[in-house]
């Protein structure tokens, strides 16, 4: 693999990814923030060695790099899952190039299921801890002591000063920000019922089926990281009514402008 980073990050330094600060990787439905970024260089995915290919026709596939609050930022337009028949290796792959070409801060959106019934519909919860149920770790391969600490301490996973702001932002302008815990499941078939029971059970105020492998990776590389999820549909086991992917998509286009406000606002702070 350390052959294949170099190779991917000499590709990209040679196409103008100078220096960035920030990784930003853009959830679903979460596309708008490219508006308020100058763009400099742009490179799809399946032009970049190496890099795998996103497969969900709602995900984009373009590598970013360019200007958001006076900050140099890679973002990923589009992001890699599990259930697309990937490795976690390769999921997380993209995390350890944005590392290499310089990021200190990765900043991680997505959408999720809400299992609190505190949480409605269209809220942002701002993620505090995780629950790692996609059976493995990107961390659990041959040779990772050569990339960073194997065995990565998650005391803090989610970095608590990087939190903090973001709870003063949200404060600043009346946005219902919740702070929970994240289940990451395999997908791409949603919960049923019974285990909708079993996560609430646990301890989990949300679930979704991403974030979970690349804040591994970034605990693994000493990367500040924080991620926001907007939940898109409530998952109350006792009440459960079919979900539509299309209004997934609407409730989170719906939050996108606080989602924006949140990251802008964060960015210009560090």
């Amino acid at each position: 693999m350390i052959h294949q980073i170099e190779e991917t990050v000499d590709y990209l330094i040679d196409k103008g990814f100078n220096q960035p600060e920030v990784g930003i990787i853009l959830g679903t439905g979460l596309g708008m923030l490219l508006e308020e970024v100058d763009i400099l260089k742009e490179v799809s995915y399946n032009h970049i060695p190496n890099f795998p290919t996103a497969t969900v026709e709602f995900h984009k596939g373009k590598l970013i790099f360019g200007e958001i609050e006076g900050k140099r930022a890679i973002i990923m337009q589009g992001r890699f899952h599990l259930y697309e028949g990937y490795s976690l290796q390769d999921v997380t792959y993209p995390v350890r190039i944005m590392e290499k070409l310089g990021i200190k801060t990765l900043l991680i959106s997505n959408a999720s299921g809400a299992l609190n019934t505190n949480y409605k519909k269209g809220d942002l919860l701002l993620i505090d801890d995780h629950i790692n149920l996609q059976g493995s770790s990107p961390l659990a391969f041959k040779g990772v002591s050569l990339l960073g600490e194997r065995f990565a301490d998650m005391s803090e996973p989610y970095n608590a000063e990087l939190n903090q702001r973001f709870e003063a932002i949200a404060k600043k302008h009346n946005i219902t920000l919740h702070k929970g815990v994240y289940a990451s499941m395999v997908g791409p078939q949603l919960e049923t019922r019974a285990e909708y029971r079993m996560l609430k059970i646990i301890g989990a105020d949300a679930v979704g089926m991403s974030t979970v492998p690349e804040i591994i990776v970034a605990s693994h590389l000493e990367l500040k990281a924080a991620a926001v999820s907007v939940l898109t549909d409530e998952c109350d086991p006792d009440n459960l009514k079919p979900v539509d992917i299309n209004d997934i998509l609407e409730t989170a286009s719906k939050a996108e402008p606080n989602m924006i406000i949140l990251f802008k606002e964060l960015i210009k702070s560090l």
